[in-house]
């Protein structure tokens, strides 16, 4: 199905190879989440890159079959493209500001007696304090499959979601109610924040939901009942994950509804009172031991150099004093993400910096306007030294 609704809505005509639900390729190839590689014609890996360059791809098709006169540009192709098919309105529901960076999780459906597909997926993201010492916020994002065409019904009762785990295990709330929309009917997600307490690491939480899908073309509308299971471990095809997005949300739910339930009762008939903002989070810093003055040396822009795979890669660093001592940004390939755990001593920096599904921790000496240093780290953890040394701009 995915792959002919790309083919409809792209209108290509080459050949699609497609990895199986469970990634297996992504993962045994290196697990990089937007990683490249060029096979030949006797199936070997002739190259290969953790992040796709269009640049330097075709610099490896050149070397391989030769330079063209006339490169291909997309406007030469003429492809029928299509617009994705779109059941309802969207961007009226208010979206949950999440607290912070989160970390995906993995989840899985459970597939009940009746077969009925899962119209709405779920993204479940924590807090890293829920997975590392179990508590922490948990963040719900239900999804309705564009691939089956069908919509929240808001002339019935909105969504319901049942959250239970082991014993020991708390939720605030446990019971969610969904948003109530004006719009007779609406295909945008439905998001949910809720504390969580006494977890264990690995711990499987059930979540059990009640909502009706339609369908418009087709001329129907059924209440539907699924299940799912989240595990409190990183998601390795969870992708990239930021904090602080979205609109205004409350503690449960859409607008503040909690609807809270303790654990064991029913789905709530009617939504519960409202609930308090909770605010985004700053890019995240570490305490610092160097001096004022050292630490004002440090402040700025620095033009980072990095070698990899026999590639100079540029990037830019800056630097910013916060009350508690340092806070940066890392910008390469004109994306901009916040450094965690920044740190200072007069003489050695660290951080961490999270690319997809890598966290890369520097280590690097500051002598007057020159770092050097090197990361380690890489996809899984993998203990990998990436050498990367700086100077400071002006």
């Amino acid at each position: 199905m995915h792959v002919e609704e790309a083919k409809r809505t792209l209108g290509s005509r080459f050949t699609w190879i497609v990895d199986n639900m469970d990634n297996e390729f992504k993962h045994a190839m290196g697990n990089a989440p937007n990683s490249e590689w060029v096979i030949d014609e006797n199936n070997i890996i002739v190259a290969r890159r953790g992040w796709s360059n269009a640049a330097d791809l075709r610099a490896d098709l050149e070397e391989l079959v030769g330079t063209v006169e006339n490169p291909t540009r997309v406007q030469d192709l003429d492809m029928p493209t299509a617009q994705p098919p779109k059941a309802a309105a969207s961007g009226i529901v208010p979206r949950v500001t999440k607290p912070g960076r989160m970390t995906a999780l993995v989840t899985k459906p459970v597939k009940g007696e009746d077969d009925e597909p899962f119209y709405a997926k779920l993204r479940a993201e924590a807090e890293q304090g829920l997975i590392a010492n179990g508590q922490g916020t948990l963040y719900l994002r239900f999804m309705l499959d564009p691939l089956y065409d069908v919509h929240w019904n808001n002339l019935v009762d909105p969504i319901q979601v049942k959250i239970t785990g082991p014993d020991g295990m708390d939720f605030t709330p446990s019971v969610l109610k969904g948003p109530e929309v004006e719009e007779e009917a609406d295909i945008d997600p439905r998001e949910f924040l809720v504390d969580v307490s006494g977890a264990e690491p690995g711990s499987v939480i059930h979540i059990e939901t009640f909502y009706f899908a339609c369908h418009e073309t087709d001329g129907w509308c059924k209440p539907v009942t699924q299940s799912y299971e989240i595990k409190l471990e990183r998601n390795p095809d969870g992708g990239r994950v930021t904090g602080g997005r979205g609109g205004r949300g409350g503690r449960g739910g859409p607008q503040g509804r909690p609807g809270g339930r303790r654990p064991g009762e029913g789905f709530p008939s009617r939504p519960g009172r409202p609930g308090g903002d909770r605010p985004a989070s700053s890019p995240s810093s570490a305490s610092s031991t160097a001096s004022d003055r050292e630490l004002a040396a440090l402040v700025g822009t620095w033009n980072m150099s990095m070698e990899m795979n026999g590639r100079t890669m540029e990037s830019t660093m800056t630097l910013s004093r916060t009350d508690s001592g340092l806070s940066g940004t890392w910008t390469a390939r004109g994306q901009t993400i916040s450094l965690e755990d920044v740190s200072f001593d007069g003489k050695t920096l660290t951080f961490v910096r999270s690319m997809g599904q890598r966290s890369l921790n520097f280590t690097g000496t500051v002598k007057g306007d020159a770092i050097t240093g090197s990361y380690r780290g890489g996809s899984r953890g993998a203990a990998r030294e990436i050498v990367c040394n700086g100077t400071k701009k002006g």
